[in-house]
């Protein structure tokens, strides 16, 4: 079974910038919001695309798996997602640390939220000390998470609160 372990902060200033090894421009929206479980569709670079469907469970770790599907296949899904799409620059950042690291940059209607997401797997410890510019603990708040961004309106949404 694929697992997810995750959790999310803001950010404080750019100094994240200086450890971005690539950027990835994301496209993505849900077929399915359900309480239960996500759909979601995402194309990266206009050349990969995946389905992904995640199970909720309390607390970080949910239930994940993701399986590669052609760029038009994916295209066409957009199409039937529910609210608006989900558009963000994703830096890949190299630190000594445990886990992927990665700063979500939102554009669109959520120009301005910027987020840190750090993922283990299972064999990892999620524990660890934060470099200075990581922010708040928003791991849980559902305003943070890219279905709400998706299906909430904007003005209630993170990415467009003060």
């Amino acid at each position: 079974m694929g697992r997810e372990i995750e959790r999310k902060f803001l950010l404080r200033g750019d100094d994240w910038r200086a450890r971005v090894t690539r950027t990835t421009l994301l496209r993505q929206g849900y077929l399915s919001t359900d309480p239960r479980r996500e759909v979601r569709v995402r194309v990266a670079d206009e050349t990969e695309a995946f389905l992904t469907v995640k199970a909720k469970r309390p607390g970080p770790e949910r239930a994940e798996f993701e399986y590669s599907i052609p760029v038009p296949d994916a295209r066409e899904l957009l199409a039937h997602c529910t609210g608006r799409l989900v558009e963000k620059r994703r830096h890949h950042l190299a630190v000594s640390a445990p886990g992927e690291w990665v700063v979500d940059e939102y554009t669109g209607v959520h120009t301005g939220l910027v987020v840190l997401e750090i993922e283990w797997t299972d064999a990892e410890d999620p524990s660890l000390a934060l470099p200075p510019w990581a922010g708040d603990d928003v791991t849980g708040d559902r305003r943070y998470s890219n279905a709400a961004l998706a299906t909430e309106p904007a003005d209630e949404s993170a990415g467009r609160s003060a």
